[in-house]
């Protein structure tokens, strides 16, 4: 059984503290290579999934699909097949391409069902355990990418099962995440699952996970009704049923997964292809963007003083605007024109003082909620030109830490990511109103931004991120630090990152962010609060020369892989 060394020899910055400590398999922090494909994840053995498929003649859709389904085997807090997510992408002939793979809320499910008599919020029910599980996306997602894939489904499902069937050696961090949920994935299952045993997880242990494999050959067999009818859709209901949830086997036979159009917008030579509502992401950056450019980084250096405070008052005033106005577009009216007109952010931003912190009260009219940061992002670009941003995620770390008995896999959390009640945060401190409120068949709200950025009508930059509401501002920050600050595609993911959304009113800085712009901030009058990670981008940028480098993010195991 091959296990893990973790490789730090083309890592050029410190932010990962890596150590080798295993033989046989590498994660590979950063690649740079020429008419070759390239795959960015949040696992390595994700990755070389997709790169497999690059090397055996598909192409990028290929890659992602292979790489997404290994990422439900090798990455279970946030790689899924139990939830959703989003895909942008730009073809080598020209197409652009969206699509929601969101999850929705099922035909059972009301406005208050996570208030008690008293109209109290009951965040438990809406957090952990059956009754928060949306109906999942992420299978139908990736059956409708395939239609721009060149290779057989059963071909790309296939390392998936492997690895699911055969294991995996885990690594120090997924070790430590799988002993302390122990007890949650008890508490919220109905049966024994692949993910808890009777002595603690250590670092290189092999976790194997057949019931999950079978599952997988149920979708390589029979297609997407391999997973919402059949044998796995009876095992979600009854999983169901066990727990109080609400999902249905019509809930499931009846997901659609929606091909939108993508959002874009120009951005000093560049073009910037991201998604649209039901996520907020694409017009948050069309905002933070277009706010920031009426003052200008010219002349700025990244992560100053006064760099940071334009793009924090931009943060500010668009994070209230999503909290305003932001949901679904087949249930309440679509903001995008408006929100993204420039001339509505020019009057948006003109209340900016370079000099001092807007107040938040000043921009907003409600409290905003918090949205969770167990995601995942692959990032992947083929030798013919075609570039796939695709976020997914079961909102929670491990979901909702409810694992179908039988097979094998976790449930999302995504109903937390409605506003359970206006002025309540989620569990993320991201609040909304009315707009997001729970409806049957509606999609949550969400901040996941894969974005790919053109130059000449080419890829220039493919990237994307976890992290809940970080996410649109790790996305903005990773593109202004190479189209702005021309830093490499390295040092764009992994220089120190900062954030604000509004509220809570503090702008939240990694470990090694510079204390001399920390000092200036507070001096007009922002506070600022040091935390942990902020997101785990992963990163393509087709340099000038012609090189493709590709990164993973140096805060965790985020590995590169490429077509051999």
């Amino acid at each position: 059984m091959k296990k893990i060394i973790i490789s730090a020899g083309l890592f050029l910055l410190p932010l990962a503290n890596i150590q080798a400590q295993f033989t046989d398999i590498n994660i590979v922090k950063e690649v740079k290579v020429i008419n070759k494909g390239v795959v960015a994840s949040a696992h390595p053995l994700a990755s070389e999934a997709g790169a497999q498929m690059l090397s055996a003649g598909g192409n990028a859709f290929d890659a992602s699909i292979a790489t997404q389904f290994a990422l439900a085997v090798v990455y279970p807090q946030a790689g899924n097949i139990g939830g959703g997510g989003f895909m942008i992408a730009t073809t080598s002939g020209g197409k652009r391409i969206s699509l929601d793979y969101r999850e929705t809320a099922p035909a059972k499910a009301f406005a208050n069902m996570y208030l008690d008599k008293k109209g109290n919020a009951l965040p438990e029910l809406s957090q952990n355990g059956h009754l928060a599980v949306g109906i999942p996306g992420a299978v139908a997602g990736m059956f409708a990418m395939h239609k721009y894939a060149k290779l057989p489904m059963a071909k790309l499902i296939q390392p998936a099962i492997d690895l699911a069937e055969q294991g995996f050696a885990i690594t120090p961090d997924e070790a430590q995440l799988l002993n302390e949920h122990k007890s949650d994935f008890i508490k919220y299952s109905s049966g024994p699952s692949a993910f808890v045993k009777n002595t603690d997880w250590k670092t290189g242990d092999i976790l194997r996970q057949p019931e999950l494999a079978e599952t997988l050959r149920r979708i390589q067999q029979s297609g997407e009704k391999g997973f919402y009818e059949g044998k796995t859709a009876e095992l979600i209901v009854a999983e169901m049923k066990k727990g109080k949830g609400i999902i249905t086997a019509a809930d499931l036979k009846n997901y659609k997964v929606q091909e939108r159009t993508p959002l874009s917008f120009p951005y000093k030579g560049h073009e910037i292809v991201t998604m649209p509502l039901p996520s907020s992401g694409g017009i948050l950056l069309a905002q933070m963007f277009g706010m920031t450019s009426l003052i200008g980084l010219d002349g700025k250096e990244v992560n100053s003083p006064e760099a940071v405070q334009l793009m924090v008052e931009a943060e500010r005033r668009a994070y209230a605007d999503r909290a305003e106005y932001l949901g679904d577009p087949s249930f309440v009216a679509d903001k995008t024109e408006m929100l993204t007109n420039a001339d509505y952010i020019r009057r948006r931003f003109a209340d900016y003082n370079p000099k001092a912190a807007t107040p938040s009260s000043a921009v907003g009219k409600i409290i905003p909620a918090k949205e969770s940061e167990q995601t995942t992002h692959i990032s992947v670009l083929d030798k013919e030109g075609n570039a796939v941003s695709a976020t997914t995620t079961l909102n929670g770390l491990y979901g909702s830490r409810t694992v179908v008995a039988g097979a094998g896999f976790l449930l999302n959390n995504e109903m937390d990511d409605f506003s359970i009640k206006p002025g309540v945060p989620n569990m993320y401190g991201a609040v909304g109103n009315e707009a997001n409120a729970i409806q049957p068949g509606k999609r949550m709200l969400s901040s996941m931004s894969p974005t790919v950025v053109l130059k000449n009508n080419k890829p220039a930059i493919v990237v994307g991120t976890p992290g809940g509401t970080t996410i649109p501002t790790s996305v903005f920050q990773s593109i202004v630090n190479v189209i702005d600050f021309k830093k490499n595609a390295n040092e764009a993911v992994n220089l120190p990152k900062f954030h604000h959304q509004w509220l809570p009113e503090v702008v939240s800085v990694e470990e090694g962010f510079p204390q001399h712009t920390i000092r200036e901030l507070e001096k007009m009058n922002y506070k600022i609060q040091k935390r942990e990670k902020i997101g785990r981008v992963e990163m393509i940028v087709v340099e000038d020369s012609g090189f493709i480098h590709a990164v993973g993010d140096g805060r965790g195991d985020d590995s590169v892989a490429w077509e051999k």
